[in-house]
């Protein structure tokens, strides 16, 4: 109990560094770009439109308000790419400072994610922007969708941790999880309905259980486009999945971090 009162308040003392670090990844995305933050609303709008294009004329899938079915599934996967992304390379990349200054390592981590969180705010202009054209009814579910954003965060910081410390002990990681991530993007309904799944029920269980990122989108999209509020057991597995992940996220970063020193 001690410990983790500990570690709160070290938490709590590097605050401040914490918000200067995020803020800092935020400008230096934006800083030699001529639109800057509204490339965050941009990016995804164009995506969407081509994709949307490409997929309802390919594949002819019976799905309603398709431009909001995709976007959904979209902004939530390309959050959970770009945070754990960033995060993998979050301690090589500070190297120089922790070796010259103490400072507790998760920090730069939690930064990279947090900054990735930003961004997927600003992008959320761009899912309002998609509502509100194809006449989405807004709901008092709604209120839920943070919750759900958490869910994911939460989700982020775990499998950051993990990258972050595997990479200071083996670089070569990130092309295995770039195979990994390309892997996990088609077997998550982001631009198919899971019905497409129906003939092979072994795969379809998988997905439904096994994959936090089908949770989460699939909370979203009940809120949205059903107008209805998420399935308790949804809920509650989109829950245990992201707490599982942050337990044993933190566990194997905690007892690897001493030995980083010996590596970057």
């Amino acid at each position: 109990m001690l410990k983790l009162i500990d570690r709160i308040n070290t938490y709590k003392h590097y605050e401040p560094l914490l918000k200067q670090l995020i803020v800092k990844d935020i400008k230096l995305k934006y800083r030699r770009s001529f639109l800057g933050y509204i490339w965050s609303i941009m990016s995804p709008l164009l995506i969407m439109v081509v994709m949307v294009i490409v997929f309802s004329n390919m594949f002819r899938f019976d799905i309603v308000n398709y431009p909001v079915y995709f976007i959904i599934g979209q902004t939530i996967y390309n959050f959970f790419s770009e945070s754990t992304n960033h995060a993998m390379w979050s301690i090589v990349g500070n190297a120089a400072l922790l070796k010259k200054t103490y400072v507790p390592k998760y920090i730069f981590t939690l930064s990279k994610i947090s900054s990735s969180f930003v961004n997927t705010l600003f992008a959320l202009g761009a899912m309002l922007i998609v509502f509100i054209v194809c006449n989405i009814k807004f709901n008092w579910f709604m209120l839920f969708i943070p919750v759900i954003l958490l869910q994911v965060y939460v989700l982020c910081v775990g499998v950051g941790l993990i990258l972050a410390q595997a990479t200071v002990f083996f670089r070569d990681i990130q092309y295995i999880y770039g195979v990994f991530l390309m892997v996990w993007m088609y077997l998550t309904p982001i631009f198919y309905p899971l019905s497409m799944l129906e003939s092979n029920p072994e795969l379809l269980f998988l997905i439904k259980n096994f994959n936090p990122l089908y949770l989460y989108i699939e909370q979203f999209r009940t809120i949205v486009l059903q107008g209805v509020f998420p399935p308790v057991e949804l809920i509650a597995n989109g829950v245990a999945w992201a707490l599982l992940s942050l337990v044993l996220g933190t566990v194997i970063f905690l007892k690897t971090q001493d030995k980083f020193i010996l590596y970057i």
